[in-house]
């Protein structure tokens, strides 16, 4: 990496620091790339990587940071979360959810285990600034490569409001 930069991860199409504010929109990849039924968040940071990403969206390796995730939302207009979602489709097949959708079909999950879902719920009382549109992007594992491919599609058209209302908003 480029330059002083504030959260571990992020990346723009300069490689240096990104703008913070109001407009500032970004694709949170969560995971562990190490555990291949975590992974498809990684794969698709990896991706978005190689490609360079516009001035407006940061790119954030979110990894296993959990609640350290916060500070990564706090003060985004559009924030996208890509990650293994389990229960929403056939393996493999990419889906697409607003924050809202996604806590109502899962069970409240505390400690450890929460992860995404708990950071979720977490926010309203976390956050210190408006809370951001959140969407989230991901794939029952296995995800193949062109699965990745399109989830990297998917996230960046969402990040940028090119495509929010394509996917079912």
């Amino acid at each position: 990496m480029h330059g002083a930069q504030p959260v571990k991860g992020r990346k723009n199409i300069e490689g240096e620091g990104v703008k913070e504010g109001p407009e500032d929109r970004r694709i949170i990849c969560i995971g562990n790339r190490f555990v291949e039924s975590d992974a498809v968040g990684p794969r698709v940071y990896d991706c978005l990587a190689r490609r360079g990403m516009p001035k407006a969206v940061s790119l954030i390796d979110g990894g296993l940071m959990g609640l350290d995730l916060l500070r990564c939302v706090d003060g985004a207009r559009r924030v996208v979360f890509v990650d293994a979602l389990t229960g929403f489709a056939p393996p493999g097949q990419p889906v697409v959810l607003d924050c809202s959708t996604a806590l109502e079909e899962r069970p409240a999950e505390y400690g450890h285990g929460g992860g995404l879902e708990y950071l979720l719920r977490a926010l309203p009382a976390l956050c210190e600034s408006m809370l951001p549109e959140i969407v989230l992007v991901g794939a029952e594992p296995p995800a193949a490569p062109d699965v990745v491919e399109q989830l990297a599609d998917m996230a960046l058209s969402i990040a940028t409001g090119e495509a929010w209302t394509q996917f079912g908003n």
